[in-house]
């Protein structure tokens, strides 16, 4: 075989494809060749699933034969294991029974599976050093994180060992990684991605999922292949005017844009807040300084972490109800435990009072779209990557500097997407996030495929790559 596939995005492995010039088995193999090379640095991809993949026959959809991994955590694989980073489904050998309904969509679409993503414990950190599996390492500087939840596929992306990967994101578990990774990450609408046949919801409405991948006509094809409702979703999103691959490249108009950096750890992050609000000031938009003043209040964290502790409790329980056995402390990292105590301590009433605050919250946050701001532009993170290490079981203070821009959306359930549109000046990835109105990904995918046009980024290439 001597088609390279290194650069190719999904959408460009998928036209090999199509037209004869490669088979979905060249393909296969060329993918499970560039994990066996590259993974053992990186240690992205902790589940392989290689001779599953040559099993699966390809489906018709737009993406047939393009393999990709699933995050350890949301989308089920029916045969295969999901451990949700945890040591308790590892040691219990937990199988997924059956494929959610994304992992069917995203099969019908012809993806091909090769193997579960590293992330950290049920996916509760932003760095991907969970103790069952170890740190992911990432390609732009392997002694430096991924970010996380979804930090195992960013990392696969990055370094092409596939060309994209599903993610989930509950509170900026797409688009931190792919911030930290160099790559694209859409954590999109509240309900457009369903959580079916489990689930209506997840982590009291903040959790979707999606993938992270490096074009973005692949973000807006996965996104034509995956979104919709499904019978019993609560709260579907608003269906799009037209396909969202016909938003890439269509003219976004002029755009009012404001920028939010707050106080960030490090200047990187607002330097490239201010070069992407220069690059959109260049590109026609009226790019001003105002930015939502619910950004400003204080208390928002306490209540998300109230919010999540819930949820956590809840998922120990069914993992307890999965496996036919409760889950000691023991069989948990120390934070999480610490998670599943303080949602365990909740009332019912307290929980609904919790959350009605944060409701309220979302609409203080959502009036700066409805006063006719169209774009808000934030770093994913407040530094660079720290090293590895430096935020395992790091106190709540240090994780709130390291991730401050992305939470406040996923309460809110507005569309939000990372782009590599900045360095630092040591070489590591500094993501931009744009963050739009809710239902309005074709505004993000028109404005996003501008910017990839104005300040290209396929060609950048990390030091460890396939």
């Amino acid at each position: 075989m001597t088609t390279d596939f290194t650069d190719l995005d999904a959408t460009g492995q998928a036209a090999l494809i199509a037209k004869g010039e490669c088979t979905p088995d060249e393909l296969l193999e060329w993918t499970i060749a560039a994990i066996e090379r590259v993974d053992p640095q990186v240690n992205a991809v902790v589940v392989p699933l290689f001779d599953q993949a040559r099993r699966q026959v390809a489906g018709d959809g737009p993406f047939r034969g393009v393999p990709t991994v699933l995050k350890d955590l949301g989308a089920t694989l029916a045969g295969a294991p999901q451990y949700k980073g945890t040591r308790a489904l590892r040691d219990r050998n937990w199988v997924s029974p059956a494929d959610s309904e994304l992992t069917a969509r995203l099969r019908r679409a012809g993806f091909v599976f090769v193997g579960k993503a590293n992330t950290p414990e049920l996916g509760l950190s932003p760095t991907t050093e969970p103790s069952t599996f170890g740190p992911t390492r990432n390609p732009w500087g392997l002694d430096h994180i991924v970010g996380g939840s979804s930090g195992g596929s960013a990392a696969a992306v990055a370094a092409r060992m596939v060309a994209l990967a599903h993610a989930s994101d509950g509170g900026g578990s797409i688009r931190n990684p792919a911030g930290a990774c160099g790559v694209v990450g859409l954590k999109p609408t509240r309900g457009r991605v369903t959580l079916a046949p489990d689930f209506g919801e997840r982590w009291d409405g903040c959790a979707t999922e999606l993938v992270i991948t490096r074009s973005v006509r692949d973000v807006a094809g996965v996104l034509d292949a995956v979104a919709g409702y499904a019978p019993g979703d609560p709260a579907p999103a608003p269906p799009p005017a037209r396909p969202f691959s016909d938003e890439v490249g269509r003219d976004p108009g002029r755009l009012r844009v404001g920028t939010y950096v707050g106080t960030p750890a490090s200047d990187v992050p607002k330097v490239a807040v201010e070069r992407c609000a220069a690059l959109l000031a260049e590109l026609g938009h009226d790019v001003g300084g105002t930015h939502p003043s619910a950004l400003d209040e204080e208390g928002f964290g306490a209540h998300l972490a109230a919010s999540i502790a819930v949820a956590v409790a809840r998922d120990v329980e069914l993992i307890a109800d999965m496996t036919g056995a409760p889950v000691p402390p023991e069989g948990l990292e120390p934070a999480t435990w610490g998670f599943v105590e303080r949602g365990r301590a909740m009332s019912a009433t307290e929980h609904l009072a919790n959350l009605e605050q944060l409701h309220r919250y979302s609409r203080r946050l959502c009036q700066w779209w409805a006063d006719g701001n169209d774009i808000l532009v934030t770093p994913t993170m407040g530094e660079p990557p720290p090293r590895i290490g430096e935020l395992k079981g790091a106190d709540v203070e240090r994780i709130v500097r390291l991730v401050p821009y992305t939470a406040a959306y996923n309460v809110s359930g507005q569309p939000a997407i990372a782009l590599p549109l900045h360095q630092s000046p040591d070489g590591l990835p500094v993501g931009v996030q744009l963050v739009a109105a809710y239902g309005r990904e074709d505004l993000l995918l028109r404005l996003a495929s501008q910017l990839e046009v104005a300040a290209p980024w396929a060609h950048r290439r990390p030091p460890v790559c396939a």
